[in-house]
């Protein structure tokens, strides 16, 4: 029985022709959902062209902070004394022909903050033993070649189609590699600017449809109703075409602003007002620009931003900017050169950042040093430490 039922079927089948619906476009079903958000791409390259390249509020949060962490003034000593003349305060000072030391270290930070890791290179050796000059090399075209337990064992430049491999077993340490602390990755820092690149998204679209609404005239769209003297409501195709030429040509663009439209008959403008979200978009904008800021560690306040309310006076802030960025960021720094150049000299000394003469800090160092100096209680060696301050030298 089923086996005759199939047959039944297969004969059928060859001797009717196939169904066919009637209508093209009926069983069609349309789904429309909102779209995907498009970020930006996370690498270097292009977190430095759409973060510090295309982004006022972050290109002035890097400037500000290498451009200040540059001009904090260093002092080198070691556990007995500090060096009015010393190779590295001179090295420090010129590090090469093409750079001083205040241009040096900027670059420096500079790209230390756009890509998390900073780059110095010492390059050839006086007859002292130390280097000659100093150089900053970019950290898109650096590579880390690990070795077999995980340590980088040299370091690949790629510039002008050429590589050069910096060999770090060698006794001298050519590359000096300061990074960002990032947990997930072994060899690169976490910059700052990957951290803000949502609202660094965020602000240049903001950017990009303010300018979008200048270019229309600053003000919304509208809609062009016709109504014909015979109550019909459709243009023919040449009045369609003649009359969006004209407003493409004479009444759209920054330069045609305020330009009066002069309708024929049977058309009528009506003007679209902003809608609640429109009115806000300012607000969004103002909102991802403080988010770049605290992504920096810049207070909003010296930036402009309006509304931040967080310090009292602009005093305060640049004090707080100079305590909580600046200068641990500095003192990484040279924390990290102080144990890399003596290598060179083969004797120990530290590089540090001269507190007492950091402008932003001259109120709080002068209360430290009436308090320690009124302390009656500590020996002046005691006091010479809290002050930072090298031992007395023994006459």
């Amino acid at each position: 029985m089923v086996l005759q039922f199939f047959r039944t079927s297969r004969a059928r089948s060859r001797s009717e022709p196939p169904e066919a619906k009637a209508s093209a476009a009926a069983p069609v079903i349309a789904f429309q959902g909102a779209g995907r958000v498009a970020w930006s791409a996370r690498d270097t390259s292009t977190l430095t062209r759409v973060g510090f390249l295309g982004n006022p509020v972050a290109f002035r949060c890097v400037k500000l902070i290498a451009e200040a962490a540059a001009a904090v003034p260093v002092v080198v000593q070691d556990a007995d004394r500090r060096f009015d003349v010393h190779p590295v305060i001179d090295l420090l000072a010129a590090p090469n022909p093409g750079q001083s030391g205040a241009a040096l270290f900027e670059c420096f930070y500079g790209h230390l903050l756009l890509s998390g890791d900073g780059y110095l290179e010492a390059a050839g050796e006086v007859a002292a033993g130390g280097p000659r000059e100093l150089y900053v090399l970019r950290s898109d075209r650096m590579k880390v070649v690990p070795g077999a337990d995980g340590w980088p064992v040299a370091y690949e430049y790629a510039a002008g189609g050429a590589k050069h491999v910096f060999d770090m077993r060698a006794e001298r340490v050519p590359v000096l590699h300061v990074k960002a602390f990032h947990p997930q990755d072994d060899h690169y820092g976490l910059s700052p600017l990957a951290a803000a690149a949502s609202a660094i998204d965020v602000h240049n679209s903001a950017s990009t449809w303010s300018k979008a609404l200048l270019d229309n005239a600053a003000r919304p769209s509208g809609a062009i109703v016709y109504r014909g003297v015979d109550g019909q409501g459709q243009l023919a195709a040449d009045q369609y075409a003649r009359l969006v030429e004209e407003i493409e040509s004479h009444h759209q663009g920054a330069r045609n602003a305020g330009r009066p439209m002069l309708l024929e008959g049977g058309l009528d403008w009506k003007p679209m007002g902003f809608s609640p979200s429109d009115m806000e978009f300012h607000r969004t904008k103002e909102a991802a620009a403080r988010d770049i800021a605290l992504a920096f560690g810049v207070p909003p306040m010296l930036l402009g931003l309006p509304g931040d309310n967080t310090y009292a006076n602009y005093s305060e802030a640049h004090r707080a900017f100079y305590r909580l960025t600046v200068l641990p960021l500095v003192s990484k720094t040279l924390a990290a050169i102080s144990g890399w150049l003596p290598g060179y000299y083969g004797v120990r000394f530290q590089v540090k950042v001269d507190f007492d003469n950091v402008p932003a800090l001259a109120e709080e160092r002068a209360a430290l040093w009436a308090r320690v100096g009124g302390a009656g209680f500590l020996s002046d060696g005691e006091k010479r430490a809290l002050l930072g301050l090298p031992k007395l030298r023994e006459e």
